[in-house]
């Protein structure tokens, strides 16, 4: 049987790096992807290698073309090492871990904090999907497959979702309340699909036990 090191426990979130400063140390070709992610959820990103592909030089980002300085990791919220040079991953890591950042080193589970999911993403609905370090490419193909199903239809829900949820925190006080899951196992979705919000609407609401409305 194979045996392959995967983090068992790790911790699923979220990040919010909007204004948050961020490390890439790297400038090939995964760097070019791990700098456009950060990029567009509008992190301060600074790139740090001796050589940076031109893609990375037209994004948004600082760059310093020279090796990675031991130590200068912990300027920085978060960082991210994408080389293929094993012992650069390893200080970046270990100087993080030192100075409390989170790091993580593409292809290099030893040397990761954080794991990157495979991601997609409709509107403001985001899916992830992990390995838990074992093998992206499982996790890509898995991204691949559900986000044929992840249309405009899903951001709809999701918008009535969020429009319920704020109107159940003005009637109630919370909308940590029961009936979620049991509107959106009967029916909810079907009708949103069919364009017949208004139904769905009210059927939310009366599974929330909400008043009654003539929206």
């Amino acid at each position: 049987m194979w045996t392959t090191p995967v983090i068992e426990t790790t911790y699923p979130v979220n990040l919010i790096v909007s204004g948050r400063s961020c490390l890439v140390v790297g400038g090939g070709n995964v760097a070019i992807q791990k700098v456009s992610g950060l990029v567009k959820a509008d992190a301060q990103v600074t790139v740090v290698a001796p050589e940076i592909r031109d893609e990375i030089r037209e994004m948004p980002v600082k760059i310093f073309e020279r090796p990675y300085r031991r130590g200068e990791v912990a300027s920085y919220r978060l960082a991210i090492t994408c080389t293929d040079d094993s012992a650069v991953n390893k200080q970046v890591f270990e100087d993080a871990e030192a100075s409390g950042i989170w790091a993580n080193s593409a292809d290099d589970v030893e040397n990761c904090a954080w794991i990157l999911p495979s991601v997609t993403r409709s509107g403001g609905l985001t899916l992830a999907v992990s390995t838990g370090g074992k093998s992206p490419a499982m996790a890509q193909w898995l991204r691949r497959r559900f986000t044929a199903e992840f249309d405009q239809r899903y951001d709809e829900l999701l918008e009535l979702l969020a429009k319920v949820r704020s109107e159940a925190k003005q009637e109630l006080g919370t909308s940590e309340i029961t009936g979620w899951q049991a509107a959106l196992d009967d029916g909810l979705f079907d009708l949103v699909a069919a364009g017949d919000n208004k139904t769905a609407y009210r059927r939310l609401r009366k599974h929330l036990g909400l008043s009654e409305t003539d929206q």
